[in-house]
């Protein structure tokens, strides 16, 4: 079984390899990849067979004969993936290669008693409004909370008001296709598995910043979920006994101080205007305008968040960070508290890790939760369960 866990994960970085950097040769993937001449060739043999890559035109050489190139084909499959708010819903419609096909929004209340059956309702709308291309693998849910396993997809999640829903099982019911369910952060981390740094790095830490603050932990190309799904709940870090309220009920949470509420009650206690800033992007606009008082408050944020990081990256330690989010379109004002305080704070043979800012826009939550499907064809740590097994027998199906 180990032998068929560890080609699974290599099918899974080729994949990744050729969808973030496009076509290759079987001797650039062994390079990229540190593996074998020999199990590349196998590998790649069977994804070809399975109609994910094709050889496309030779690759020019210096000298001696010319490389095949191998391309990842994205008509091999799609995924729909769905971000769950507290008053919206975002979703995107993804090919295997990661390119996105299309984006929707639609208003969502999760108070109300028919939420599911909105939620439901937006899915079947957007399907309705599929344009022609891959088969459809299934669909993917990224919630702010923590989900008992992705393939069950039962939902505690406090900033919504959902306590025991049953979000997988109605849509399933419902939709009649396979649903996976899981904490948003973690969903990014199976995104960045996929498409960004873990293809490179087996080991890394996706930490986001915004509304609030998550973690998503990746250990041995695998993310860390806890023993009921709620591992990576880094915004109620305990930062102050006598800290302000956060929304989990208790007091002096990370989220308090720096997610987004945290950021504007700051600004009102240093009279930043005469109301204060309604928003975080107005707070960020007066930062960029010069305000001391503004520029005071991310930088305060941002050392609180880089001494919170320096102690997870201390028990953790990860060969990278990746820091992802709604905030990071201000990170030029919280980078000089962070930074500061994380080195400062890092065990000495930590202090030279690499901490990298990726680019953000609305529908990054989205693809994380629809690379929760295009990641099951080669789930080596089962995941997905039942639903993954439904995944990958759509997927040869369309092939067939």
């Amino acid at each position: 079984m180990a032998g068929t866990d560890r080609g699974d994960l290599t099918r899974t970085a080729i994949l990744a390899l050729l969808g973030t950097l496009g076509p290759l040769s079987r001797t650039d993937i062994a390079r990229e990849l540190d593996l074998s001449p020999a199990s590349v060739t196998q590998l790649t043999r069977e994804l070809i067979g399975a109609g994910m890559l094709e050889e496309l035109d030779l690759k020019p050489s210096r000298g001696g004969r010319p490389a095949q190139l191998l391309g990842l084909i994205g008509a091999a499959g799609r995924a729909l993936g769905v971000k769950v708010t507290a008053d919206h819903l975002v979703l995107v419609d993804v090919r295997l290669d990661g390119v996105v096909l299309g984006s929707w929004e639609h208003p969502f209340d999760p108070a109300s008693p028919h939420s599911l059956d909105e939620l439901a309702a937006a899915v079947e709308t957007t399907l309705d409004s599929l344009s022609d291309g891959p088969p459809l693998l299934g669909v993917g849910v990224g919630v702010p909370g923590a989900v008992d396993d992705q393939a069950v997809g039962t939902v505690n999640a406090p900033t919504l008001g959902w306590q025991g829903m049953p979000v997988g099982e109605r849509l399933r019911r419902r939709l009649k296709l396979p649903v996976l369910v899981e904490n948003d952060v973690n969903a990014l981390a199976a995104a960045e598995r996929l498409y960004g740094r873990g293809r490179t790095h087996r080991d890394f830490l996706v930490l986001t910043i915004g509304r609030g603050v998550g973690a998503a932990i990746v250990t041995d190309g695998r993310v860390y979920r806890g023993a009921r799904g709620g591992a990576g709940e880094f915004g109620h870090v305990p930062v102050a006994e006598d800290g302000p309220p956060c929304g989990c009920g208790s007091y002096g949470c990370l989220e308090a101080f720096v997610g987004a509420a945290g950021l504007l009650s700051a600004a009102a206690a240093k009279n930043l205007g005469a109301a204060g800033p309604a928003s975080v992007d107005e707070l960020g606009r007066a930062a960029t305008e010069g305000s001391r008082k503004a520029l005071d408050v991310f930088a305060e944020a941002g050392a609180i968040l880089g001494r919170a990081a320096a102690g997870l990256i201390n028990v953790v330690d990860p060969e990278v960070v990746v820091v992802l989010g709604e905030g990071v379109s201000h990170w030029p004002f919280w980078q000089p508290g962070f930074d500061r305080a994380v080195r400062a704070q890092l065990m000495p043979g930590r202090r030279d890790i690499s901490i990298e800012v990726e680019g953000w826009d609305e529908t990054s939550w989205a693809q994380g939760a629809a690379a929760l499907v295009l990641a099951t064809p080669f789930d080596a740590a089962g995941a997905a369960g039942e639903q993954g097994r439904l995944v990958r027998a759509r997927l040869i199906g369309a092939q067939s």
